[in-house]
C-alpha cells in the first residue's frame, strides 16, 4: 500500500501537504475496507429487529457463541441506537452495524453507539455522500443498473441488493454485475438456508444477510438456545459452501 520512507516523509515534510493528504485518504480507504471486508468474510450477516432493549445482550452472547461475529441491528425500532450500544459496549470485538438507516440523523446516532458500518434499503444519495464524508463505512440498496451506476461512481465495490429474491435473484445480479468488473453484492431480502449456497456461489456475491437464525419471534420468545444453534448451522453452511 505505502512504504515506510513514504510516510515518513508524508508525516515531516512541512512542504509535502498534498501527499500527506494523499496518504491520509489512503489511510482511510483502506480502514472502511478492512471493516467491510471482515464483515463479508463471514459470508452471512443476521439482519436483527430488537424491539427490546434487554434482548440486545443475550441475542449478541448467542451470535457470538454460534460464531457469527457480526449483526445489522435495524433502525426500525425506537431503542436501536441504545441496542447497538449495549452489544459494542459488551463485545468490542463484535462487528455491530446499523441498518434500515434512511437519514443524516440516523447515521450519527448509530455512530455515536457504536456501529461500524451503515447499512440502507435503498440509494439515498445524502445518506451515501454523508457517510463517505464521514469515512463510515456504507453498504447502500441498489435494484437497478442505474442505482448500481451511482454506487460505481462514488468508488463503492459492494453493493446492498434489496430486495433480492423479489428483484429477480442471482440471475438479476449477474446481469447487473457484468457492466461494472470488481462490483460485488451483498442480497438481502428472502435469504435463507436453501438459497443461501445458491448465492454465495457466485464470485459475485461477497456475502448475505438474512434472518432467518435471528427471527422475531424467537426474540421476542427468549429462544437464545435456538438462535445460536441456527447461527452455528448458518457458520458451517457457510464453510461447506466456500470449502
Amino acid at each position: 500500500m505505502w512504504t515506510e520512507e513514504y510516510w515518513h516523509i508524508s508525516e515531516n515534510s512541512p512542504e509535502d501537504d498534498g501527499r500527506r493528504l494523499c496518504i491520509t485518504a489512503k489511510k482511510e480507504k483502506t480502514r472502511i475496507m478492512n471493516v467491510l471486508e471482515e464483515l463479508l468474510g463471514f459470508g452471512v450477516v443476521p439482519v436483527v429487529v430488537i424491539k427490546r432493549k434487554e434482548d440486545a445482550l443475550p441475542l449478541a452472547e448467542a451470535l457470538m457463541k454460534g460464531g457469527l461475529k457480526c449483526a445489522e441491528v435495524t433502525f426500525r425500532t425506537d431503542c436501536a441506537a441504545e441496542a447497538i450500544k449495549e452489544m459494542t459496549d459488551s463485545f468490542p470485538e463484535m462487528l455491530v452495524g446499523a441498518g434500515t438507516v434512511l437519514s443524516t440523523e440516523q447515521v450519527d446516532r448509530a455512530f455515536e453507539a457504536g456501529a461500524k458500518f451503515i447499512v440502507s434499503p435503498g440509494f439515498d444519495p445524502e445518506v451515501v455522500d454523508y457517510c463517505l464524508s464521514k469515512d463510515i463505512p456504507v453498504l447502500p440498496g441498489v435494484a437497478t443498473p442505474t442505482e448500481a451506476a451511482q454506487g460505481v461512481k462514488r468508488g463503492l465495490k459492494i453493493l446492498k441488493f434489496f430486495p433480492a429474491e423479489q428483484a429477480g435473484g442471482l440471475p438479476m445480479i449477474k446481469a447487473m454485475a457484468a457492466p461494472y468488473v470488481g462490483l460485488r453484492f451483498m442480497p438481502t431480502g428472502g435469504i435463507n438456508a436453501k438459497n443461501l449456497p445458491e448465492y454465495l456461489g457466485s464470485d459475485k456475491v461477497a456475502a448475505c444477510g438474512g434472518s432467518w437464525m435471528v427471527k422475531g419471534d424467537l426474540i421476542e420468545a427468549g429462544e437464545f438456545g435456538r438462535i445460536e444453534e441456527l447461527t452455528r448451522e448458518a457458520v458451517e453452511l457457510v464453510k461447506k459452501i466456500r470449502g
